[in-house]
């Protein structure tokens, strides 16, 4: 079941030294220029400074980052946190969804 390839949202997988493993269509299709594949290249060459010192700190707390973004008047939210096997950590999973430019809030109780 290849479920998560076809998502409306973009998913990218990495190990713990940065290395990307994984990307679904939605990542291929945002990150790729000139059809060359990311997958095997490092997070660390395809980021500023400032993001890889983030990447650094979430690999070594194993931590979890999320924020929002708007490029190009597209609002994006931004999910980063690690993934495991049996318990280990083994990198980074980055989620990056287009949100509507309205989006409801609901606070339930």
């Amino acid at each position: 079941m290849n479920w998560y390839n076809e998502l409306p949202l973009a998913i990218t997988v990495s190990d713990k030294n940065g290395k990307i493993l994984y990307m679904n269509n939605k990542s291929k299709n945002t990150f790729e220029k000139n059809g060359e594949s990311l997958i095997g290249k490092s997070l660390f060459d395809c980021h500023g400074e400032k993001a890889k010192q983030k990447i650094l700190e979430l690999i070594s707390t194993e931590g979890t980052n999320a924020y929002t973004i708007e490029k190009q008047g597209v609002k994006k939210l931004i999910y980063q946190c690690p993934w495991r096997e049996n318990g280990e950590f083994m990198g980074l999973i980055e989620l990056s969804i287009v949100l509507p430019e309205a989006m409801p809030h609901f606070v339930r109780k």
